[in-house]
């Protein structure tokens, strides 16, 4: 059984810290980076953000030895496959607005990609 984890605090910044990038980078793809859209970012975010750190403990992505090999980066998109139904669920329960499939297919893929990107990334430092 693997060791569940001691979180290294520069991995959990980092997760938030990219989805809160990523949330920002998918907002402004629509013109949309005011202060008035907060609300609305920070309704697509805490639910992503809730949905990552629920599940990614589940599928090893704070296991030191699961994340120190980067063969492991596949978990990344496997986990948003159940990350982005649920987090744009909360969204359109937040907002009161129906739940858009191809968003779901957007939030999922961007955001598998970013993380993969920062987990390579937090591996080849960690190393």
């Amino acid at each position: 059984m693997h060791n569940i984890l001691m979180r290294p605090k520069s991995l959990i910044i980092g997760d938030v810290v990219v989805l809160a990038i990523l949330t920002i980078i998918g907002f402004a793809t629509h013109g949309e980076t005011g202060v008035s859209y907060l609300p609305r970012m920070a309704a697509s975010f805490v639910p992503l953000l809730f949905g990552w750190f629920v599940l990614a403990p589940w599928f090893g992505l704070f296991d030191r030895e699961t994340i120190s090999d980067p063969k492991n980066l596949w978990r990344i998109p496997l986990l948003f496959l159940f990350a982005a139904p649920l987090a744009v669920l909360l969204r359109s329960v937040m907002l009161a607005t129906p739940v858009i499939p191809i968003f779901v297919l957007v939030l999922g893929s961007t955001n598998a990609l970013g993380m993969m990107i920062w987990r390579w990334i937090y591996n080849r430092i960690a190393k």
